[in-house]
């Protein structure tokens, strides 16, 4: 028997925020997705998808991405096709990094910041990472495929505080684990 519970196919987030003043190093966000196998739903991801990459599959692909936040309306989205996701996959989590190639810069630094996480036209959730004002990364979106192999959104926001190139590894951590 199927379930009567309908998953998510497919989901968008979408991240904005203002640049950097005249004459200082631009603001630079990024989306970045990591997957996790169903024997593995926690610690290292199986692949990530960021700028300059997208999925092996073609399922999770950033269509926009901004380096200075210049421009209308959003500056950076990714695209999760979890209707086409392998099997083999039972979590993808979802986070947002700043560059800190001008000096370390935390959320609380940047302007109008806001992420929304998006079914169709359904916001899912939306956060403008006030609540991490000393975060330089941020797990933003967490889907994972349910017992009937549906995939669900989890809300949460959890705030980064580290060096970014551990941020990738601390995405794979339990909620719980911090």
């Amino acid at each position: 028997m199927s379930s009567l519970n309908k998953g998510i196919d497919k989901a968008e987030v979408t991240l904005k925020w203002d640049p950097s003043p005249q004459g200082e190093p631009a603001n630079d966000l990024d989306i970045i997705a990591a997957t996790y196998t169903t024997d593995a739903l926690h610690g290292e991801p199986d692949y990530l998808v960021h700028f300059d990459s997208r999925s092996p599959d073609g399922t999770i692909t950033l269509n926009r991405d901004s380096r200075t936040g210049q421009g209308f309306g959003v500056d950076e989205a990714m695209t999760l096709e979890f209707s086409r996701l392998a099997e083999r996959y039972g979590r993808v989590v979802v986070g947002v990094t700043i560059q800190q190639r001008g000096g370390r810069r935390a959320f609380g630094d940047i302007p109008h910041t806001l992420v929304r996480i998006l079914e169709g036209y359904e916001v899912l959730a939306e956060d403008d990472f006030g609540r991490f004002p000393g975060a330089t990364a941020a797990v933003v979106a967490e889907f994972v495929r349910d017992g009937d192999g549906e995939w669900q959104f989890v809300s949460g926001v959890r705030g980064f505080e580290g060096d970014a190139d551990d941020f990738a590894s601390w995405m794979g951590r339990r909620p719980a684990d911090g």
